[in-house]
């Protein structure tokens, strides 16, 4: 195991060596509604393998050989699609692979945070593997996330997804208290009471993502299984500006817990005492399959080598949250990309995505 001293986690924005995704295989992530999803899968590797290489988890040599047919006629390019047959539970690696860091020598690790479903589901033990095997994969230095809780007990495990987090890259975090504080679904018991959870999380963040600032909004959006990702909700989209979503429909059960976090980082002051540059996005109209409210939101955005891939909702909504985006990447090509089907899988792009930095 590596020290991690000294190494940070990039913003998203910074140039790419790669993206990771695992290929679909488990229909009961979309019941009744699963044989759309490779092919949503197929259009958004064809996009990403415009711009960057591409790594494919797949479960065995006939899910391999099947994901080649569907993205060789889709136009993919697939000299730049790696595949490695590591069996997964799901396919959400922006929450169950790496999180990669860099030091100021450009030298890549990866943190290894344990991963349980987000307290939520019983199948996770091969999702929770993914870390090492990338580690292995490149011979790359592997740092455990682990904390030193004294009083004779064991370094205590952490449990963290990628999606409950969001970097600027320059040392501030952005979280929900409502994902990593709260009693439901708790990633974290035995850390203490909330606000010894709160620091010791804060000190895991410093260690081993070289993160200074932790900003804690409260809540995540309505129809959000993991209870409180921030990826849903907010994000940066540069070093000092941040994109969070709002919900102007007081009826909406979106509209308070937003505005709550609009007010928080309103309020809020980077390293420097300065604030933050603020940019509203819009939320789609309510996206519901079943009578179930999905997480649908045009934040879940995944930033990429030239491009930024953006959910949409077939909504009025879409094009102007698509211009919004674009005006916060003016060198990237900003493409919508249909998620009504993909939602129903409570996640879209970025919950399946997770970038390894160049």
């Amino acid at each position: 195991m590596t020290s991690a001293a000294n190494y940070r986690m990039p913003a998203e924005w910074a140039p790419h060596a790669a993206t990771w995704i695992a290929w679909p295989h488990n229909s009961d992530d979309w019941p009744g509604k699963f044989q759309p999803i490779p092919w949503v899968y197929a259009e958004i590797v064809r996009h990403l393998s415009r711009v960057e290489d591409v790594h494919i988890l797949v479960n065995n040599e006939a899910a391999e050989h099947r994901a080649t047919t569907m993205l060789r006629r889709g136009g993919a390019n697939l000299a730049r699609l790696h595949f490695h047959q590591w069996p997964t539970d799901r396919v959400w690696l922006r929450d169950s692979g790496p999180i990669f860091v860099k030091n100021p020598q450009g030298e890549l690790a990866l943190t290894n945070w344990k991963f349980n479903a987000w307290a939520k589901y019983d199948n996770w033990r091969r999702d929770n593997t993914i870390p090492h095997q990338v580690a292995q994969h490149y011979d790359m230095p592997e740092l455990c996330a682990q904390l030193d809780l004294g009083n004779g007990q064991p370094p205590h495990r952490l449990v963290l997804e990628g999606g409950s987090i969001d970097t600027n890259g320059s040392g501030i975090l952005l979280t929900t208290e409502e994902c990593l504080l709260s009693e439901v679904q708790q990633r974290n018991p035995g850390l203490g009471d909330q606000e010894q959870t709160r620091q010791r999380l804060e000190q895991a963040f410093q260690q081993f993502l070289g993160i200074e600032q932790t900003l804690w909004l409260h809540r995540g959006c309505a129809g959000d299984d993991t209870h409180g990702h921030v990826d849903d909700i907010t994000r940066f989209v540069a070093e000092n500006t941040i994109l969070t979503a709002v919900e102007p429909n007081i009826h909406d059960e979106n509209h308070l817990p937003l505005a709550e976090n609009l007010d928080r980082l309103r309020t809020a002051r980077n390293l420097e005492g300065k604030p933050f540059e603020i940019v509203p996005l819009p939320m789609p109209n309510p996206v519901t399959f079943e009578g179930q409210r999905l997480p649908a939101s045009y934040a879940n955005f995944y930033i990429a080598n030239d491009l930024v891939l953006v959910p949409t909702f077939n909504d009025p909504h879409d094009r102007h949250a698509l211009n919004i985006i674009a005006n916060c990447f003016p060198t990237r090509e900003v493409i919508g990309i249909h998620a009504v089907d993909l939602v129903w899988g409570l996640g879209t792009l970025h919950c399946m995505t997770q970038q390894e930095p160049a």
